[in-house]
């Protein structure tokens, strides 16, 4: 008899970083604001969220965050002056953020790193399983990376993180995974996670991106993890111990994705994002696809 596991309904992005790569544009605005094409980059996170049937959001922010808020809140100004003009396409995409999900705040008063960030969201998440979703990673909605990842929690219990495959010169930045492979071809049992080793180190290429699923009993670990890599209390860290032994909480998994992915937290690749978004479109691809080639054969 298959075991019956709880529905998993909310989901939880840290958005308290300062995002200096992006200096000076960051100065002021929220790096999370930042557009990609006529969308702030968390507005496609908090979609990818709903879109995985967890309507229920929770944003771990700072100080200078309040523009998030903002965001996801009615605008009646706004809404009132395209009203009046007639404007219903604007009004409806005005709207369209406001109506999203149930949006909840609460502060990480002290950036510790992103261990300490989820830690912020136990009293909201209490003892049910929930998604993490970091803001850098964008991925396709034509790639539900998410609700896959959502489907082998509630199939297997503990937790689920997402793994792609990454050059080894580049292992470096990112957490990284030793596996053992499954019955599944995209998924794999986690068997120990270190955060950011030396290439000679690494126990594999697979790298850990921006989405978790994860058991209750992380919290308990977060508040034992020492800080680890750059003096932050690191997840990978928690997870871990959930790796060593499963008791805890449950096995980890990792889903290995090779779908379409969109990294907005690193300059070169913020551009490449809005031009391969841009380039999609159905209203924009047409003619920026034609200036694009343009350009590339005449100017460079």
């Amino acid at each position: 008899m298959t075991q019956s596991r709880p529905r998993i309904s909310k989901a939880v992005i840290p958005a308290a970083g300062l995002g200096t790569r992006f200096l000076p544009a960051t100065k002021a605005t929220p790096k999370e604001m930042l557009p990609v094409v006529d969308k702030p980059a968390i507005q496609y996170v908090v979609e990818e969220a709903v879109g995985a049937g967890l309507s229920d959001v929770l944003m771990i922010t700072g100080r200078n965050k309040r523009p998030l808020e903002d965001h996801f809140d009615r605008n009646y100004e706004l809404e009132s002056a395209l009203t009046r003009k007639g404007d219903a396409e604007r009004l409806l995409r005005v709207q369209e953020s406001s109506d999203l999900a149930t949006m909840h705040y609460v502060r990480q008063g002290d950036p510790r790193g992103l261990g300490h960030a989820v830690l912020c969201a136990a009293p909201h998440v209490g003892d049910q399983p929930f998604a993490v979703l970091l803001g850098d990673d964008l991925i396709d909605p034509r790639d539900p990376l998410l609700a896959r990842m959502v489907e082998i929690q509630e199939r297997e219990g503990g937790s689920v993180v997402a793994l792609m495959e990454v050059d080894p010169a580049q292992i470096h930045m990112y957490g990284c995974a030793a596996t053992e492979p499954t019955g599944d071809g995209d998924v794999v049992r986690v068997t120990g996670l270190v955060e950011k080793p030396d290439r000679a180190d690494a126990p594999s290429n697979l790298a850990i991106i921006g989405r978790y699923v994860l058991d209750p009993a992380i919290f308990d670990i977060l508040r034992h993890t020492e800080p680890g890599r750059g003096g932050e209390i690191q997840l990978t860290d928690a997870l871990q111990l959930l790796a060593e032994d499963e008791k805890i909480g449950g096995p980890v998994h990792g889903v290995v994705f090779k779908g379409r992915r969109y990294d907005t937290g690193d300059r070169g690749d913020y551009l490449r994002a809005i031009v391969r978004l841009a380039c999609e479109r159905e209203d924009l691809g047409p003619d920026f696809r034609t200036w694009l080639r343009s350009y590339v054969t005449e100017e460079l």
